[in-house]
């Protein structure tokens, strides 16, 4: 039997698990939901989440793989059996149905770059943006393209392994989106009427602020960390015993929360600069922000580097997604990573093609009233997701919770003062803010 990999070093793995955590959550969402619910307002409330149950679940799942040294099934196989394999069964299909909608999406922002650099975005007004976005994604061949572009250098990255291709591409692809993210808002704020833009995002209103802010900071918090998908307990299952796993879940959870608030730092005063709506949803970043650099001098390479910078993002999480299905076949069905890759890359691309023709061609199918996009993201994100990440937390927090509280201290005996405090919060406090999340999601109250 092969041996199984591991990551090369501590920082390889931060910047690989931080990199399956930031993704367009953390710059395409996190900026209009702060628009849409009292800028600093929704920032506090997502910051007191993130840092409690966020890296509650997050630590959970590192703990959960560690442990096993196994894939998001196999880990709940070896560790307990019984129905708890479903729990990872439900990750592995998660991630599966993701991904398939997600590259459609990352596909746009490839598109996007090469529309900036022809110039075919130099165009101020958003309503002919709003023409141009909505002609592309119902084009019934151009996005699909771009589909099977970023699916392929997804594909490219995982077959590579964890050392020479995750941890390679991260250690390449974190900092550069760093890089690209501190040029951006340098150029953002100082444009003239930006700061107005950052005093709405760090200045709290909080009479905005209702249960559903509440509840989309939770949503928000909890899904930009990749949470309940089995991507962060593959990730785990790759970590040496010898690592302080409670300190790199604090490193990721503090990167991806960074990526966040910068993001917001980018695009907000670029829009409050320009009198646009900061509310203006997921438009913002297809119709909005092109209107925003067309303003700029220099534009088109500011967007450029702008849609550059989400590329990276939604790849870096494209990667751990898809090795979440790779690892359970490689693992347990004995099948070879680069055969893995490639065949379910393929896979996950065909069935990306019903979801990118829903925008346009096939937008009058429907199943249960939604498009087929919007059903993969209902399923994935509203049921999936949700109940993995619950049974994950009360897994770690009564299945295995003496088990947990050895792997934390492995790596130098001593335990920690807050290791009460989190088994408060896995036991308790996560599985009823995910029950919230996931009773909301399906519109119960």
């Amino acid at each position: 039997m092969m041996k199984r990999e591991n990551w090369g070093s501590r920082l390889g793995f931060i910047l690989a698990a931080a990199g399956s955590a930031v993704g367009l959550g953390n710059i395409w969402k996190f900026p209009y939901m702060a628009g849409e619910n009292g800028g600093g307002a929704f920032l506090i409330i997502y910051l007191a989440l993130v840092f409690t149950i966020g890296i509650s679940v997050m630590l959970a799942e590192f703990v959960i793989g560690r442990m096993s040294e196994k894939n998001a099934i196999g880990a709940f196989v070896k560790l307990k059996g019984g129905l708890w394999p479903i729990v990872g069964l439900c990750g592995v299909a998660a991630a599966f149905l993701i991904l398939s909608f997600y590259s459609v999406v990352a596909g746009w922002t490839i598109s996007y770059m090469i529309k900036s650099i022809s110039g075919a975005l130099s165009i101020e007004d958003p309503a002919a943006l709003g023409g141009i976005f909505g002609d592309f994604i119902s084009d019934p061949v151009s996005p699909l393209i771009f589909h099977a572009i970023f699916m392929a250098l997804t594909v490219f990255v995982v077959l590579a392994g964890v050392g020479a291709g995750i941890e390679r591409a991260s250690k390449i692809l974190m900092p550069a989106l760093f890089a690209l993210l501190i040029i951006l808002i340098i150029r953002s704020v100082t444009l003239p009427g930006g700061s107005e833009g950052v005093a709405f995002l760090l200045s709290p209103d909080f009479s905005k602020v209702t249960w559903n802010t509440v509840s989309d900071a939770l949503s928000q918090a909890f899904f930009s960390l990749s949470l309940g998908m089995g991507a962060m307990i593959t990730y785990g299952s790759y970590l040496s015993k010898k690592e302080n796993i409670a300190g790199a879940a604090g490193w990721v959870t503090l990167l991806d929360t960074a990526v966040a608030v910068m993001a917001g730092l980018l695009i907000l005063p670029a829009v409050f600069a320009f009198g646009f709506d900061p509310s203006a949803g997921p438009g913002l970043t297809f119709i909005t922000l092109p209107a925003v650099f067309a303003h700029m001098p220099m534009g088109s390479l500011f967007a450029f580097m702008f849609f550059l910078l989400l590329g990276i993002a939604a790849l870096t999480s494209a990667v751990s997604i898809l090795e979440v299905v790779v690892a359970y076949f490689v693992d347990d069905r004995g099948v070879s990573r680069k055969t893995a890759a490639v065949v379910i890359g393929l896979i996950i691309f065909l069935l990306g093609i019903p979801s990118s023709l829903s925008l346009g061609v096939m937008s009058d199918v429907t199943f249960f009233g939604k498009s087929f996009f919007d059903l993969m993201d209902f399923i994935s994100s509203n049921l999936l997701l949700p109940i993995g990440g619950l049974f994950i937390s009360l897994f770690v927090g009564w299945v295995v919770w003496g088990k947990a509280k050895e792997e934390i201290i492995a790596h130098n005996g001593v335990v920690p003062g807050w290791i009460t405090a989190w088994g408060l919060i896995v036991k308790f406090v996560a599985p009823v803010a995910i029950a919230f999340i996931l009773l909301k999601g399906l519109d119960i109250f």
